[in-house]
């Protein structure tokens, strides 16, 4: 049975029409909708923790990940709610260094400013029972610098978010979406059980852990849409 893991980013108030990358911004009553009809169709949002047993092949049911890229303190505010709401969890891949900060590395694209989780945050995600991932140090564009450096990075921010909560961090997602062999090899070794991408499409038992497809939520996906990317081969498709 395949399964999506859904990839979003900003759980929060879309800013004006024309701003650089707005898609990215879900609005908190477009999420309160979409988990509601994950419950109300019978399917279990799960963090990547969770989803393991699934992606091994010793569990099968109606389950749907749930991640959030880049540790936005919105996703806290408004998304953590609406998860607690209907008993599901998911994961939130944190960029260690920059805890409490903002995303300096979308400045060059005039993409406004957000806090991002400080550690006290983390720490209440977690307790709460929801998963935390790592997302490198600075949000590294790791095909774009020197594979020691990458594996650096891939390791240390292992170690910082795991002194951050208190509890293992097992699970990571390439900025960008930009991985090589190399970079897929160094995450295992860190001791990561999985890895996701920006590749469309849903997972099944038998793919690569390290190279994880996703179903991009956006701004823009209506509820009948998101049934689709959801429920059927439509994100398969556009893979």
């Amino acid at each position: 049975m395949p399964i999506p893991i859904l990839m979003y980013h900003q759980i929060d108030t879309p800013p004006a029409r024309g701003g650089a990358l707005r898609g990215l911004v879900v609005a908190p009553a477009s999420f309160s909708r979409q988990m509601a009809l994950l419950h109300y169709l019978g399917y279990r949002g799960v963090s990547m923790h969770e989803l393991e047993p699934y992606l091994s092949g010793e569990k099968h049911g109606k389950v749907v990940g749930i991640t959030f890229d880049d540790g936005f303190l919105n996703n806290l505010e408004h998304a953590l709610p609406v998860l607690l709401k209907h008993g599901f969890s998911a994961t939130c891949y944190g960029v260690s260094s920059m805890l409490g900060a903002s995303n300096s590395w979308d400045l060059h694209l005039g993409i406004p400013q957000k806090p991002l989780m400080a550690a006290t945050d983390w720490r209440q995600w977690s307790k709460a029972g929801m998963d935390v991932g790592s997302h490198t140090c600075t949000h590294a564009a790791l095909t774009k610098i020197p594979l020691n450096e990458a594996r650096r990075q891939i390791f240390q921010s292992k170690e910082d978010l795991e002194t951050t909560i208190g509890a293992p961090v097992r699970h990571f997602c390439y900025p960008y979406g930009w991985f090589s062999t190399e970079h897929r090899d160094l995450v295992q070794e860190a001791g990561y059980l999985s890895a996701t991408t920006t590749r469309r499409g849903r997972v099944h038992a038998d793919h690569d852990c390290f190279a994880l497809r996703r179903i991009m939520v956006a701004r823009a996906t209506h509820l009948g849409l998101f049934a689709a990317k959801v429920l059927s081969a439509y994100e398969d498709r556009r893979a």
